[in-house]
């Protein structure tokens, strides 16, 4: 069973949590976790580049000049791509679809790997319920300054928390997630992830619950 350290807001560690071995304890495939974020930074593109067709450029409609009799080539409008002010060839366009499609298992499956992975490099760590005398960024400043944290941190609780969210948001570095909500781009881009205690259950419980579910 894979176990990790828990700390108190003082920086103390006092004790160890043991962990699922179907969730934290995954083998890393390095070539699935690369493909799902592939495909999940396509999802997320936006596409911004766009250019128009010689159908889309304004102006244009009447026939610059008769078919024949004037020794010049013929053309039927001033908005052809040969022309100056005319449509674009094969240009970007706002209509392309970047989405690659993603099984949701391999999501999963991806996401676990990367806490597995995290776990064994002793990247995870816990954390008792926090208790704060008001809601100030400087208090988690000085907390995380306590705890054996990377520059990155992902700091997972179990669900909605509006106070704390607005003592964290403007530390750099630091990302509040819910456990329903963590990702693997987040886990992949922290040096450290940081669970709230009573969030490792909540997430255990999420992936559970997931497991259960039929596909339609």
């Amino acid at each position: 069973m894979p176990k990790v350290k828990i700390y108190n807001q003082d920086g103390q560690a006092t004790g160890e949590l043991e962990l699922q071995a179907a969730l934290f304890g995954v083998r890393v495939k390095p070539s699935l976790v690369h493909d799902v974020v592939v495909a999940l930074q396509a999802l997320a593109r936006r596409t911004i580049s766009h250019t128009k067709t010689r159908g889309e450029v304004r102006g244009g409609g009447k026939k610059p000049w008769k078919q024949k009799g004037t020794g010049r080539a013929r053309h039927g409008s001033i908005r052809s791509p040969i022309w100056k002010g005319g449509g674009v060839t094969h240009g970007p366009s706002k209509e392309r679809n970047y989405a690659v499609k993603i099984n949701r298992k391999v999501k999963r499956q991806a996401l676990l790997m990367a806490l597995s992975d995290k776990v064994n490099n002793e990247r995870v760590l816990v954390l008792e319920a926090p208790n704060f005398t008001a809601a100030k960024t400087k208090l988690a400043a000085e907390m995380l300054k306590r705890l054996p944290v990377g520059r990155r941190v992902l700091f997972i609780i179990p669900q909605s928390n509006p106070s704390l969210l607005r003592m964290v948001r403007n530390l750099q570095g630091v990302k509040l997630v819910t456990a329903n909500t963590l990702n693997l781009l987040d886990v992949i881009s922290s040096s450290t992830v940081l669970f709230q205690k009573e969030a490792v259950p909540a997430f255990e419980a999420i992936c559970q619950s997931s497991r259960n579910v039929k596909p339609d």
